[in-house]
């Protein structure tokens, strides 16, 4: 996985119940891309530094 900042990273839920999360990727621990990354979630926020697993994905920003 590889982002850059004004990414999207999108999470979804793993069990029954679990809701999709969206965060904006605001900072990178490294150079390349990869993770983890910072991210300031939509829902919240908060930011937090983010370890992605299988169930997230990236989108690049959409132009409005």
């Amino acid at each position: 996985m590889q982002a850059k900042v004004g990414d999207r990273l999108v999470m979804e839920g793993v069990h029954v119940g679990d809701r999709k999360r969206v965060g904006i990727i605001s900072a990178l621990s490294h150079e390349d891309g990869t993770p983890p990354y910072t991210v300031r979630w939509l829902d919240t926020g908060r930011e937090s530094l983010v370890f992605p697993g299988s169930e997230a994905h990236i989108e690049e920003p959409t132009e409005a």
